[in-house]
């Protein structure tokens, strides 16, 4: 994500929003497994720190901890900030529809009595949306190889969630709420691989977070009693849920979908359930159902269908 292409002169994407981004580290090659791996364990994570606080708030004080160390950052470093009040309000709005919008109606869809397992169900959609809507938006084609992974993706997620939870609809409201965040990382995905603007990485993470508490810390205030209680796994779940979500794994995200296609990299969220099932077990003991087995297995087949087609036609 870092290009300092403008301060030399050089055109950058922010300039040309058609034109491909630069040659991607050699680093990214291991990207997707460690997204997978943070992203997967973030919401084991987060089970942990949610028995001792709030959700929204529990939501804010971690944007809030994310800010403050990005700060000083932001003071020494003084990296190299976009140009243009449209750069800027492009960084602001992925910040507000991954940041504030997904994270929030995810919270407040669970709020409203929506089970886990309908919640992931649902918003593990978006690749099926993305594939949709990238060829009008992101200007990527779609082919009848790359549909048929994405499908083995979402039943082997779905087989996965309905094993591991009752997918019955509580509520009216969270349902909205699910959707509600379905659609914000969807467009959160499509518009950072439009609109992404080639800055340094502490720049797009502050504004990005700076965005998302500002919006969630009101929402706290409003809808909770903010009751949070300082023990060890809160402690330990917010310092996990700071670095390696917040800060490494959200930059690691971005950074794929800038460098590759948006339905591509949107495919790895179908294994973030498999992850996810595998981490619950070796960290809480949740046991995996039998019938989660065949998820994984269909849920990697379509990873690797869609990855191979994409690697196919690069050549």
């Amino acid at each position: 994500m870092a290009k300092r292409g403008y301060d030399r002169g050089l055109p950058t994407s922010s300039m040309f929003p058609h034109m491909p981004p630069a040659a991607p580290p050699a680093w990214l090659k291991a990207a997707p497994a460690l997204f997978l791996l943070l992203w997967s364990s973030g919401f084991v994570v987060l089970k942990v720190g949610l028995a001792y606080a709030d959700p929204m708030t529990f939501l804010a004080l971690r944007y809030a901890c994310v800010v403050l160390i990005l700060a000083p950052f932001m003071l020494f470093l003084r990296p190299p900030l976009p140009r243009g009040a449209s750069a800027w309000g492009h960084l602001a709005m992925v910040g507000l529809l991954l940041q504030a919008g997904y994270f929030c109606f995810t919270y407040l869809s669970l709020k409203q009595g929506m089970s886990a397992g309908a919640l992931a169900l649902i918003t593990s959609l978006q690749p099926i949306l993305i594939g949709l809507l990238a060829p009008v938006i992101a200007h990527e084609k779609v082919d009848a190889r790359r549909w048929a992974g994405l499908g083995l993706g979402v039943s082997g997620a779905a087989l996965v969630i309905i094993a591991k939870a009752s997918i019955d609809v509580i509520s009216p409201l969270g349902l909205a709420f699910a959707i509600s965040a379905l659609l914000c990382i969807t467009g959160g995905t499509l518009y950072e691989k439009r609109f992404g603007v080639q800055t340094h990485p502490v720049t797009s993470n502050m504004v990005q977070y700076a965005v998302g508490l500002i919006a969630t810390a009101p929402l706290a205030f409003w809808l909770e009693p903010m009751h949070i209680e300082w023990t060890g796994p809160l402690l330990g779940s917010l310092a996990y849920l700071v670095v390696g979500n917040s800060l490494v794994a959200i930059t690691l995200l971005l950074t794929m979908i800038r460098y590759g296609e948006a339905s591509r990299v949107s495919a790895l969220f179908f294994l973030v359930p498999p992850c996810t099932a595998i981490i619950a077990l070796i960290i809480l003991g949740e046991a995996i159902p039998a019938l989660a087995w065949p998820g994984m297995a269909l849920a990697a087949l379509g990873i690797l269908l869609v990855t191979r087609t994409a690697r196919t036609a690069a050549k």
